[in-house]
């Protein structure tokens, strides 16, 4: 995968600088408010590296009276030890968020409250179960995933890297949907099926793609690199690169206004593309 788009506004940080910015942003967290001292020692301090940090927060959020954090720990950390393609993720995922997001100012946000970074990071742990054959514990993933987020992934599904999920509440995406890199959603956002058919029946989001608020895309249709689908459209057809769609159901409107929609975060549409 492609993990040059997403790397931190004008430089790309290598793991040990973007572990390192964490900690002197929890440092100085913790000066600021002393309340919050034990939480962000407990979080970001206390480890070594942002992968057992991400462990941590993965065990503490989804750990319930079924399974304890003990287990969940040990589960995240054999998937970073075998994959380290998804710390990789991780971090790419974590800088969209502080590049595209303006209410982001601090590595440490995503991290510790957006539970749009914190479920992407959940689902991804899902997805490596599956792809080892253990369907069971990555539904349960899934499962929590949904309860304590309210985003609901299959865990079958394919995301990119350098993906942003914006709030994030009411998120679901289908068993057979991809979603490429650098792909921005915000929330209520469907990619979901149009029926009981079986087999692959969900969108395919392209490369670098903007999906505002409340959007829903539905079945087996393709979705152009750096398109724009604008908020509360029913997409139900083919959308070509570079192009933005608006409507229910959703018609193209015009050109997606910029080279990488998806880093813009531009959701406003022309008044000559509203009539």
């Amino acid at each position: 995968m492609n993990m040059q788009h997403g790397m931190n506004r004008t430089m790309e940080l290598d793991r040990d600088a973007v572990w390192a910015q964490v900690r002197d942003e929890a440092r100085k967290a913790i000066q600021d408010e002393p309340l919050l001292g034990s939480v962000i020692h407990a979080g970001l301090l206390h480890h070594e590296s942002l992968e057992a940090a991400l462990a941590y927060r993965f065990s503490q959020k989804l750990a319930s009276g079924e399974m304890n954090e003990q287990i969940l720990r040990e589960i995240v950390d054999d998937a970073y030890t075998s994959s380290p393609e998804l710390a990789d993720a991780s971090r790419a995922d974590l800088l969209a968020v502080y590049d595209r997001d303006p209410a982001t100012h601090r590595l440490i946000q995503p991290i510790l409250f957006f539970k749009g970074f914190q479920a992407l990071q959940a689902y991804r742990i899902a997805h490596w179960l599956w792809q080892r054959g253990r369907a069971d514990m990555a539904y349960f993933v899934q499962m929590r995933c949904s309860e304590c987020f309210g985003v609901d992934i299959h865990p079958a599904a394919r995301i990119g890297v350098g993906v942003m999920i914006d709030h994030a509440h009411s998120i679901v995406i289908g068993e057979t949907a991809t979603v490429g890199n650098d792909v921005s959603m915000l929330h209520s956002v469907t990619l979901g099926g149009t029926g009981k058919e079986d087999g692959d029946r969900h969108p395919k989001i392209g490369d670098g793609v903007l999906i505002g608020a409340g959007a829903k895309v539905l079945g087996n249709i393709r979705v152009g690199h750096h398109s724009r689908i604008a908020a509360g459209s029913v997409v139900l057809h083919e959308v070509p690169a570079c192009k933005t769609v608006a409507g229910v159901p959703a018609r193209v409107i015009g050109d997606a206004g910029c080279s990488e929609p998806s880093h813009s975060m531009n959701q406003l549409l022309g008044n000559d593309e509203l009539y």
